[in-house]
């Protein structure tokens, strides 16, 4: 969706830089937002732009923004604010003219009443709001997605495989999908690797995986591999 919003704005012939806030170290938090000079502390041998001085005149994509450390967040407050950078250990401040789309699968409004996010930073990047569903919550979608991702799959790994029959499409809306449309892109990519057919027909889905693990036996007989009779020299 952010990168929707950048191709159809008339920033697009700028720079589209994502950051995904929730892989940061927190002791490098600063130095990739904003940069730093060289020698600015230990490690810094030469001076690096950062993220926002690299998104200038375009967009900047902060995904997982409800991860950021509260010292993170009071200094991102003052760069939206002041439209202005300063890197790590420089004397220089920097104008910066970025739009800002950021993106949390926390509840902010939960996170800002128990005082994890700051509530003046929720109200400077809660301008425009867009609701995105979970897939459980539309899915209408999930067909359609399955295609996309199938057709993706298939060229990527050089086969050639029609669609996915009406009944494996059914049974994936009846499942509740906990991990999304990652989950579903990973679950086609499997099966793509794994069907010798051109036709998907059939897919185990993490429930009915569940299901069969259920049913087995907890108790469990180990046994050595010589009492099996298997050389060990042929598993080499």
């Amino acid at each position: 969706m952010a990168e929707r919003i950048h191709s159809l704005s008339l920033r697009k012939e700028k720079p589209f830089v994502r950051i995904n806030c929730a892989a940061l170290p927190t002791s490098l938090i600063d130095s990739e937002l904003f940069g730093h000079e060289k020698g600015a502390f230990t490690g810094a041998h030469e001076r690096k732009i950062g993220r926002f001085e690299q998104a200038h005149s375009g967009t900047i994509f902060l995904d997982e923004i409800g991860e950021l450390p509260l010292e993170s967040q009071s200094k991102l407050l003052r760069v939206l604010q002041e439209k202005e950078i300063e890197r790590i250990g420089g004397r220089v401040t920097i104008k910066t003219d970025v739009r800002i789309i950021a993106a949390t699968n926390r509840d902010l409004d939960k996170e800002v009443a128990e005082g994890r996010f700051r509530l003046d930073l929720f109200y400077r990047i809660n301008v425009f709001p867009i609701l995105m569903p979970p897939l459980r919550e539309r899915k209408e979608d999930i067909a359609d997605l399955a295609i996309h991702f199938l057709n993706i799959y298939t060229r990527k790994i050089g086969k050639n495989i029609r669609g996915i029959s009406p009944q494996v499409l059914q049974n994936m809306k009846q499942y509740h999908w906990p991990g999304n449309i990652r989950e579903l892109e990973n679950l086609i990519e499997r099966n793509v690797l794994l069907t010798r057919e051109d036709m998907i027909n059939n897919m185990v889905l993490p429930t009915q995986l569940e299901q069969y693990a259920s049913v087995i036996p907890t108790e469990a007989t180990v046994i050595t591999m010589s009492e099996v009779n298997v050389p060990i020299s042929s598993l080499h």
